[in-house]
């Protein structure tokens, strides 16, 4: 299995997607975050239930955990990696920086 770092910006991020990588989205924010600025294709999942539905995380590609600004999905990650899924990654800045950076149609909190 590849070693997979611990963060990625939204920049490389935005390139592997483009470049058509399989990659899953984990977003760890609560349902009224989403209702504000999401990925349409992330698998959400709020922090405080991963525990109980770690099984849905994917283990055969690379998982980028979102959040707001990168701390809550920062602690998914550490703990998804202590957990076995070695494939968990760090987005730096979260969605927050993914609005103002990437996608500056998408709304902002």
């Amino acid at each position: 299995m590849a070693d997979h770092p611990i963060s990625v910006t939204v920049a490389e991020l935005d390139r592997r997607r483009a470049a058509g990588e399989a990659i899953t989205i984990l977003d760890v924010r609560e349902p009224w975050e989403l209702d504000i600025a999401r990925f349409s294709d992330a698998l959400a999942i709020p922090l405080a239930t991963l525990p109980a539905r770690v099984g849905e995380v994917p283990t055969d590609r690379p998982v980028v955990v979102v959040c707001h600004h990168g701390m809550r999905s920062y602690k998914a990650m550490s703990w998804l990696r202590q957990n076995g899924v070695a494939n968990a990654i760090n987005l730096d800045g979260g969605i927050d920086a993914w609005a103002r950076l990437i996608e500056p149609t998408m709304g902002v909190y």
